[in-house]
């Protein structure tokens, strides 16, 4: 069975490329980055591919059985979020890509497609609120989180309409884990997790006021949920929610947490001057639970410790 992980040489897609191979399945990712270290040990077929031209979209989907659709315009949210252009940015660079993977695949004859949609499609204002939760139905009144949230509520609307194979669609909650992006356009956990590494050389310095809650789901639990989605992919696209609901911390605990398992002596400051995006979002996981027999089942203390390991052992010895 070829299966293509678009968006492969991501921080997702090089999990789930492993994950595949471990299960003995022909895989082949699919990029426009060069492919990482971690990928490069995989020994995994390779394609270098912008899938913002249709006619690479069409050969990088050529002979697949599934699709694992990752690639996406995706970082911090100074980086989605931090003006109109880089709105804009999202929205059309995300959907241009979208709308090629799910034509190729149509043309090409797919049997199945596994999409990464986002928490951002649910409505922004209600993401206001404090303790927000979201299940799959509360989508309306329909105001996606920017450029990003609209370009995956589009891309999901997309394979509502695709009937020619069955698909799932994943909206995941904060993921984190091993082959993050540690650079500048970094999200939370591995931002703050390359500063504790990089201390006293970089500042430990927290975006916004340190007060928003947030939920995260360790990357080993959301791969097994992809691969579970798989499974049971249908049409209409089976949508579920990909979190962990157990652990809500704001994100000043969670700073606080990254500095103990870090074991330094580290002072946090905040700059309530950078963007901190909503305020809070927690996924209600019921029907991945009964759809899927499938739940979060790392401890957000653990998780922060495998990735700070990974994170400290790729900082200071890359090779």
């Amino acid at each position: 069975m070829r299966t293509v992980v678009t968006g492969g040489a991501g921080f997702i897609g090089v999990n789930l490329v492993k994950a595949l191979i471990e299960q003995g399945r022909e895989v082949v990712a699919a990029d426009i980055a060069p492919p990482n270290i971690a990928l490069q040990k995989l020994s995994v077929p390779f394609l270098h591919a912008d899938l913002r031209d249709f006619n690479q979209a069409l050969k990088v989907v050529e002979d697949a059985d599934a699709v694992y659709h990752l690639a996406a315009k995706v970082g911090s949210v100074e980086y989605l979020h931090g003006s109109p252009l880089a709105e804009l940015d999202a929205l059309q660079t995300n959907m241009v890509i979208d709308i090629n993977v799910m034509k190729a695949c149509l043309e090409s004859k797919v049997q199945k497609i596994i999409y990464t949609s986002s928490a951002g499609v649910y409505p922004i204002h209600l993401q206001q609120n404090q303790g927000a939760r979201f299940a799959e139905d509360d989508i309306k009144p329909i105001n996606p989180d920017g450029g990003y949230g609209w370009a995956k509520l589009i891309g999901e609307i997309s394979l509502d309409l695709h009937g020619a194979c069955k698909s799932g669609i994943a909206r995941i909650f904060n993921a984190y884990g091993e082959y993050s992006e540690l650079g500048e356009n970094a999200q939370v956990i591995p931002a703050l997790i390359r500063k504790a590494v990089n201390y006293p050389n970089e500042p430990f310095t927290v975006w916004g006021d340190g007060t928003p809650t947030r939920n995260f789901i360790y990357i080993k639990d959301c791969i097994n949920a992809l691969l579970k989605l798989e499974q049971y992919a249908s049409y209409p696209p089976l949508k579920v929610n990909i979190g962990n609901p157990n652990e809500m911390v704001t994100i000043k605990q969670l700073a606080e947490k990254i500095v103990t398992v870090s074991g330094k002596k580290i002072p946090i400051t905040f700059d309530p001057k950078m963007p901190r995006g909503c305020l809070s979002r927690t996924p209600d996981i019921k029907r991945a639970s009964i759809e899927l027999d499938w739940k979060p089942e790392t401890p957000l203390q653990e998780g922060l410790e495998h990735t700070y390991n990974w994170a400290e052992q790729f900082l200071n010895h890359p090779q």
